[in-house]
């Protein structure tokens, strides 16, 4: 009888834990609901999702955002959070180049030379120290002057002539005084002639370091090539500054002479803290320190020096704090006093976070909805090159445009502006009823079989 009962329980258990498995998110289940408008072309839609509409997330990672359709149904999505971004400006320069000669009874030693510059130092001649007789030099390698190029060095671009093919090996050193010289280490160009083809490898890699001259000495002397070209390429990296979503002033709280505090609405990532000084000639070194609850303990984030200056008449401020992008919902500020300070009160702070995108695809009618505040969902959000299966990120920007239409429904506020009504799940209520009407009988089962006597041996 026990190993009916068990049977019978295990089976609730299970069509239990179906009927949870196929229950659905529906807009109702979040807080807040935002009615989205299109434009573009789908099936792909991107969304810059306002400060304040991720201010109405319970999830810092926005786990609990979706997109609905106008049957209820969850889009597939992904979040396209900004990211720290460089770029690189390439640069092909033309350089000089000297002639390294030495005597045949030195050749392996490295050429001393004597050098001729005008005003602006560039090289004008490079000739031996010592007097070689004629017929006795031998053409070690090459003086490359790169004074111009300011850039990292990141390649070298070769042509010569030469009696024969074949490699050219050389050692590649680099200065800046042509005095002390370090080593970039092997480079190799080779010029091969197969079947009627000319195969050339005239490019060789650098260390993408800075030099005013490089020293290129063949391997082996007597084979050194006469240089016809030489080019330097060379690549700057630029840092893009990241696109942020600045907040309205926050008021804050005087603690005590020089500490202030503030509450942030919601734990937030946050890269930049922007300080009010509304006093001319303030000057404030500062400490900046978060926390994500009033348990844990102050932690640094950041410090710097804080001023509003006046000069020639025109104000010259510095008000803003670089941070590490760490989740806070608490700042507090510590002012060293000596500088002045900034007054009794608080002052009111921005602050900002990375930009964030959704883009989702969208399936089903219109109208589509944008739905945020539930702690008990999981995050759903898939990565973008599964989302779009040709994914570049030239194409991001290409996608169609959603855009909130007008401003946030709250499910449990009484708005002039009415939450979408869900309508009557009769799925769910014919699971539900089937459940119970399960247990029933297993009820009535357990019942019958308590009150049968037992079987007479």
């Amino acid at each position: 009888m026990s190993q009916k009962l068990s049977l019978g329980w295990l089976g609730a258990v299970g069509l239990c834990a179906a009927l949870s498995a196929n229950a659905q998110e529906k807009p109702g289940n979040f807080t807040t609901q935002m009615p989205l408008t299109l434009s573009g072309e789908g099936p792909w839609y991107r969304l810059e999702l306002p400060l304040e509409v991720q201010l109405n997330a319970r999830q810092t990672d926005l786990g609990d955002v979706r997109v609905f359709n106008a049957a209820g149904e969850v889009q597939a999505y992904a979040l396209a959070r900004e990211q720290a971004q460089t770029s690189e400006n390439r640069a092909l320069t033309d350089v000089k180049w000297f002639p390294l000669y030495s005597s045949t009874d030195a050749s392996d030693a490295t050429p001393s030379i004597q050098v001729q510059t005008n005003a602006n130092g560039t090289l004008v001649e490079v000739r031996p120290s010592s007097q070689i007789e004629a017929g006795e030099e031998v053409l070690r390698g090459w003086l490359l002057e790169a004074s111009a190029v300011k850039a990292p060095l990141q390649q070298l671009i070769l042509d010569w002539t030469s009696e024969r093919d074949g490699f050219q090996r050389f050692s590649i050193e680099a200065s800046d005084d042509l005095q002390h010289w370090q080593s970039w280490g092997e480079g190799q160009v080779a010029r091969l002639t197969f079947a009627d083809e000319r195969i050339e490898q005239r490019e060789v890699a650098l260390p993408r370091q800075r030099a005013r001259y490089l020293r290129l000495l063949w391997d082996t002397p007597q084979s050194a090539p006469i240089l016809t070209s030489a080019q330097l390429e060379s690549a700057s990296i630029n840092s893009l500054p990241l696109s942020l979503i600045w907040s309205q002033p926050l008021a804050g709280t005087g603690v005590k002479a020089g500490e202030y505090t503030w509450q942030l609405p919601a734990g937030l990532n946050i890269e930049r803290l922007r300080v009010e000084l509304n006093q001319a000639n303030s000057l404030a070194p500062v400490t900046l320190y978060g926390r994500r609850e009033s348990s844990q303990a102050w932690r640094p984030l950041s410090s710097g020096l804080l001023y509003r200056l006046t000069q020639n008449g025109q104000d010259v401020v510095q008000d803003e704090l670089q941070m590490p992008g760490q989740t806070v919902q608490q700042l507090k500020l510590v002012v060293d006093e000596r500088g002045g300070g900034l007054g009794a009160e608080a002052p009111a702070v921005h602050f900002a976070v990375r930009a964030t995108q959704l883009v989702f695809l969208a399936r089903g009618a219109a109208p589509y909805t944008l739905a945020l505040g539930s702690s008990a969902v999981k995050a759903a959000n898939l990565p973008l090159p599964t989302l779009i299966p040709d994914y570049s990120p030239g194409r991001l920007a290409a996608l169609g445009q959603a855009k909130v239409d007008g401003g946030l429904l709250f499910a449990q506020s009484t708005t002039a502006t009415p939450p979408i009504v869900v309508g009557t799940d009769w799925k769910k209520i014919g699971l539900w009823a089937v459940l119970l009407l399960g247990v029933f009988f297993l009820a009535v089962m357990a019942f019958s079989l308590l009150r049968k006597p037992p079987a007479q041996t």
